[in-house]
């Protein structure tokens, strides 16, 4: 194995520097993401309020967020072996994706203990609240008990 280290100096060096950089920027970058969205945003439907004026510039940045967010989905995968914050950047990874079934799986990721304590941690340190989630009910229930809540 050390020779194959040895004879692959390159790799071992971008492997490296990836690393290193994600892991910087899984620091920088998640609090961010964490205190920006809505403490009730895995409760409520999406909301697309993105400007439309233009169907090309439209479609360029769904698909220029759908790469960002695939980009982050496999740095998240890779922090599950390296160094950063793999959970919770696989899910604004997810997040920031366009697919099926999309906000069942956030929601399920949400709910995973460790998950939710890093992003609640990460929003109480900047004054935010935590985020709000229904523990055992159906997508379609969350949504009406959001609804009767906003009444």
């Amino acid at each position: 194995m050390w020779a194959w280290l040895e004879d692959h100096k390159a790799i071992v060096a971008i492997i490296s520097a990836a690393s290193v950089v994600m892991f910087f920027g899984s620091l920088l970058l998640l609090p961010v993401l964490v205190i920006r969205l809505p403490a009730d945003y895995f409760l409520r439907r999406p909301v697309r309020d993105w400007p439309t004026r233009h169907p090309v510039w439209h479609l360029a940045l769904i698909i220029g967020k759908n790469i960002l967010g695939v980009i982050v989905l496999l740095a998240g995968l890779a922090m599950l072996v390296l160094p950063g914050q793999g959970l919770l950047t696989i899910l604004f990874g997810l997040i920031l994706m366009d697919f099926p079934r999309k906000r069942q799986l956030e929601r399920h990721l949400i709910k995973i203990q460790p998950v939710r304590a890093a992003a609640n941690w990460i929003r109480q340190g900047y004054g935010r609240p935590p985020f709000e989630f229904v523990a055992n009910e159906s997508d379609d229930e969350a949504e009406a008990l959001r609804e009767v809540k906003r009444d």
